[in-house]
């Protein structure tokens, strides 16, 4: 998660099927698109809280 490198779908039939209609880009990009786009607009670094059941990702604004 901290590099962005982690892929884990619960349900690989319905992202495969979202990524083919357009709706979801390269797997495992976003992530990274996140934390580059945050760096850009001069944010924090996002936080996540991984559990079994979900994931909790925070977005702070910039100070």
């Amino acid at each position: 998660m901290r590099k962005g490198d982690l892929t884990a779908y619960r349900n690989p039939t319905i992202a495969e099927a979202m990524k083919a209609m357009g709706f979801a880009q390269k797997s495992g990009r976003g992530i990274s698109t996140a934390r580059r786009a945050l760096e850009d607009n001069r944010n924090p670094d996002p936080t996540f809280d991984v559990h079994d059941n979900f994931i909790l990702a925070t977005v702070r604004k910039q100070q």
